[in-house]
């Protein structure tokens, strides 16, 4: 994977440097960005150039620095938490406060990498903010997240915060092409659909039943407007069977229905991602309004917080699926 952490270190690296040659190290970042962009990549980067001893930035190649690519550094900790689940005080206390006053083994400063902070339930943010506010000299806290919004506004003014950009479009196409040798014409489609989100453009291009995939979305988005609702969800639910999540099937859709607005508002098949369905897409900018179109891409976005909010799915679907068949 070197490669991808290539083109990720491009996005924060100038920052990266610039605050390991000053020594101007703060005690928490919040690391924000997509899922799948990158978040850890960078964590990694920058827990090496904090615990290498070998070079002013990270050499890469010392025992440190793959202690920590391979994530057994003594002095390096992840906090540890039920997946799928909100983490707790009790895991704050117990994985970052209680352990904080234990002094480095290895290096001159202890990093701790919590995945996922903005699953910290308020209780666990204020515990937090208690070493936020106190921490040893030698502590550095990274938070990694996808939603910012989330975190008490008193987290977020004791943390400098670094936001993940997406990487250029010809840069993702070149590597799944070069690293993944994906033919040309999926990669331009993979990249384009993963709007500079890495991680989202390697998993769609590599998954082993891509064209299946591919297929079923298409169909579900030509006749989704004659299918009974339940029939959807349904076929949505079947969708478990492959290697992707739900929410990459939202942006299927969230992605179809850009293209339509597009074209509804350019007139220019170029400019659509889907260019092979560019009939299909054509006759439902048409028939669509641009109010509607617009309402159709807000209800996408409140699908996937209802299901990041655990509502339950068929309720998220069900109103979601309505939305679309209006307009």
């Amino acid at each position: 994977m070197q490669e991808w952490n290539e083109l990720v270190k491009v996005n924060l690296l100038s920052q990266i440097e610039e605050t390991v040659k000053q020594g101007n190290i703060s005690h928490g970042y919040l690391i924000s960005g997509e899922e799948y962009s990158g978040k850890k990549t960078l964590a990694k980067i920058f827990a090496k150039a904090l615990l290498c001893k070998e070079d002013e930035i990270y050499c890469g190649k010392c025992t440190s620095c793959l202690q920590v690519e391979n994530e057994n550094h003594p002095d390096l900790i992840y906090l540890r938490y039920e997946k799928d689940t909100s983490i707790s005080v009790d895991e704050i206390r117990e994985q970052v406060n209680q352990t904080v006053a234990v002094k480095p083994y290895a290096s001159d400063r202890k990093v701790y990498i919590i995945p996922n902070a903005d699953k910290m339930t308020q209780q666990a943010q204020n515990a937090l903010l208690k070493t936020l506010e106190e921490p040893p000299e030698y502590v550095t806290i990274l938070l990694l997240a996808t939603n910012p919004q989330k975190f008490l506004p008193t987290i977020l003014s004791r943390v400098v915060q670094w936001k993940i950009k997406p990487v250029a479009k010809e840069d993702i196409v070149s590597l799944l092409v070069s690293k993944y040798e994906i033919e040309e014409s999926k990669a331009e489609f993979c990249a384009g659909f993963s709007m500079g989100n890495i991680g989202k453009a390697i998993r769609l291009a590599t998954v082993s039943d891509y064209q299946e995939i591919y297929d079923f979305c298409i169909h579900l988005l030509k006749y989704i407007h004659e299918m009974p609702v339940y029939e959807i969800i349904y076929a949505m639910k079947d969708l478990s069977k492959h290697k992707l999540e739900i929410n990459d099937y939202l942006d299927f859709i969230m992605v179809w229905y850009r293209d339509v607005l597009m074209l509804k508002a350019t007139n220019n098949p170029n400019k659509i991602l889907f260019k092979k369905e560019y009939k299909d897409i054509s006759k439902q900018s048409q028939k669509s309004s641009f109010e509607g179109l617009e309402q159709i891409i807000t209800a996408i976005d409140k699908a996937k917080q209802r299901l990041d909010a655990n509502v339950n799915f068929d309720i998220a679907m069900e109103l979601l699926m309505l939305t679309i068949k209006e307009n």
